[in-house]
C-alpha cells in the first residue's frame, strides 16, 4: 500500500507549486513561468520522491526543508516579481497550508484509517483542490490587487508565517514524528487548529487595508476631478468677464481716441494689456486640459520653478476626465520634488503629443540625488500622512482604463514620468464619455 502513500506525496508537491502559482506575482510571462517551474521543480519532486521510497517518511520529514523547502524558496524568489515581504508572505502561506493539509491527512490515517493510507491518499485527493478552488474564486483576485496596491507591511505576516512553518515541522518531527509521541498530541492538534484562526485574522486584517486603499484612492480621485473641473470653470469664468470688460474698454479707448487724448489713450491701452496678462495662459485648445496647464503653471511660478511645456493637442475629442487626472497628479508629483530643491533646481518641462498613432505625456522633473527608480518600478513615498502616496498610483491605473502604460524612472538627476495610450484607446475611450 505504500504506492498510494508515494502518489498522496506527489499530489500534494504538485499542488504545493499550483498553489503558490495562483498567488504570487512571477516577473515573466504565464507561459516562461511554467516552464521554468517545471525543469527546476520536476527534478527537486523527483528527488524527493525517491527519497521517500528509499528511506521513509520518518526521515525525509526531517530533511525536507533542505530537500524541499529551501530550493523552492530560492527558485521562486528568482521568478518573483517581488523580492520582499509580499514574496515571503506568499511563499510561506502556501506551503504551510499544504504542510496543513499533509499533517492532518497524516494523523487521520493513522488513527482511524489503520496506517494504510487509503484515507491519506482520498483526503489530499479532496483536499487540495478545494483549496485551490477557494484560492481561485475568493483569495486570488483581491490578493493581487493588494500586491500591486500595498507595498508596506507584509514583512510582520511574511515572519509569522514563516514561524508557523517551522513550528509544524518541528512539532509533527523532531525528535521523531508526533504519532510516536502521543503525550504531545493535544498541543500538536491545538496548533493545527489555531493556524488557520491566525491566517483567517491575517486575510481580514490585509483586507481591510485593501478596502481602506480603495477609499483613499477614490477620494484622491474624487478629489483631482473637483480640482480640474474647478479650474476649468475658473478659467471659463474669467475669460467671460474679460470678454465682457472689453466692450467697456473698447468704448473708453474709442472716446480717448475721439478727444485726441493720445497720451491717456496709449496708458490706458497699457492698463488693459497688463489686464490681459493677467488671464490665465492658454497652452492647449482642450478646455480640460489647458485648465489643469495653468492652474500648475501657476504653481510652478510660485515656486520659482522653470517650467518649459511643449503641447501638441488639438481639438480631438478626448477622455479629459482620465487625461486630467494623469496629468494634474503628475504635475503635482513634480510641484512635491522640485520644492524640496534649491530654486536655482526647480526645473520641470511638459510634453503632450497626439498624432495618428498614440498619444504620449512625458513630464521630467529635477530630483533629489540620492533618488533612485528603475524603470518599471514606482518609487515609494516619504511623505507621512493620510493622502500621500496615492499620485502615482492614480496616473497608472487611469492610464490602464484607458488601454495605455505608465512606467517611470530616474535618469540624469531627473525623474520621468511617461504615459503612452493607442490612438485607438483613446477613440475608444472618448466615444464611451
Amino acid at each position: 500500500m505504500t504506492i498510494l502513500r508515494d502518489l498522496s506525496m506527489l499530489w500534494s508537491l504538485i499542488h504545493i507549486l499550483i498553489l503558490f502559482i495562483m498567488l504570487y506575482r512571477s516577473r515573466y510571462s504565464r507561459r516562461k513561468t511554467i516552464f521554468l517551474t517545471g525543469i527546476t521543480m520536476g527534478p527537486l519532486i523527483v528527488l524527493n520522491i525517491t527519497g521517500l521510497v528509499l528511506y521513509g517518511a520518518g526521515v525525509m520529514g526531517k530533511v525536507f526543508i533542505l530537500t524541499c523547502t529551501l530550493p523552492s524558496l530560492l527558485v521562486f524568489w528568482f521568478i518573483s516579481k517581488d523580492r520582499n515581504g509580499r514574496f515571503f508572505f506568499t511563499f510561506c502561506v502556501a506551503d504551510t497550508v499544504a504542510l496543513w493539509i499533509i499533517t492532518v491527512t497524516n494523523l487521520a490515517d493513522f488513527y482511524f484509517g489503520g496506517g494504510q493510507y487509503i484515507l491519506m491518499f482520498i483526503g489530499r485527493l479532496a483536499l487540495f483542490p478545494l483549496v485551490e478552488w477557494v484560492a481561485v474564486r475568493r483569495i486570488r483576485p483581491p490578493y493581487m490587487e493588494l500586491q500591486e496596491s500595498v507595498p508596506n507591511g507584509w514583512g510582520i505576516f511574511a515572519g509569522m508565517t514563516a514561524l508557523y512553518y517551522i513550528l509544524l515541522a518541528v512539532m509533527g518531527n523532531f525528535p521523531v514524528i508526533v504519532t510516536a509521541r502521543p503525550h504531545e498530541l493535544p498541543a500538536f492538534l491545538l496548533v493545527l487548529v489555531l493556524m488557520p484562526m491566525i491566517y483567517a485574522t491575517i486575510f481580514i486584517s490585509l483586507y481591510r487595508q485593501l478596502l481602506l486603499y480603495r477609499k483613499q484612492q477614490h477620494e484622491r480621485v474624487l478629489q483631482a476631478q473637483k480640482n480640474t473641473l474647478e479650474a476649468q470653470l475658473e478659467n471659463q469664468q474669467r475669460i467671460r468677464r474679460m470678454k465682457h470688460d472689453m466692450k467697456g474698454y473698447t468704448v473708453t479707448l474709442s472716446g480717448l481716441l475721439a478727444a485726441d487724448k493720445i497720451k491717456e489713450a496709449a496708458a490706458y491701452l497699457k492698463g488693459v494689456e497688463e489686464e490681459m496678462d493677467a488671464l490665465p495662459r492658454q497652452f492647449c485648445v482642450n478646455p480640460y486640459l489647458n485648465a489643469v496647464l495653468a492652474h500648475y503653471a501657476g504653481k510652478m511660478e510660485e515656486l520659482g520653478a522653470q517650467l518649459r511645456m511643449s503641447i501638441q493637442v488639438g481639438e480631438e475629442e478626448l477622455p479629459y476626465m482620465e487625461l486630467c487626472q494623469i496629468l494634474s497628479n503628475g504635475l503635482e508629483n513634480a510641484c512635491d520634488a522640485v520644492r524640496g530643491l534649491a530654486v536655482e533646481e526647480r526645473e520641470v518641462s511638459v510634453q503632450m503629443k497626439y498624432n495618428k498613432n498614440y498619444f504620449l505625456i512625458r513630464i521630467r522633473n529635477r530630483c533629489r540625488a540620492d533618488l533612485h527608480v528603475e524603470r518599471g518600478s514606482m518609487p515609494a513615498t516619504d511623505k507621512g500622512g493620510y493622502d500621500h502616496g496615492f499620485g502615482l498610483a492614480t496616473v497608472k491605473e487611469a492610464a490602464e482604463r484607458l488601454g495605455g502604460e505608465m512606467f517611470c524612472y530616474t535618469e540624469d538627476g531627473s525623474f520621468l514620468l511617461n504615459v503612452m495610450i493607442s490612438c485607438e484607446s483613446l477613440s475608444l475611450a472618448a466615444g464611451s464619455l
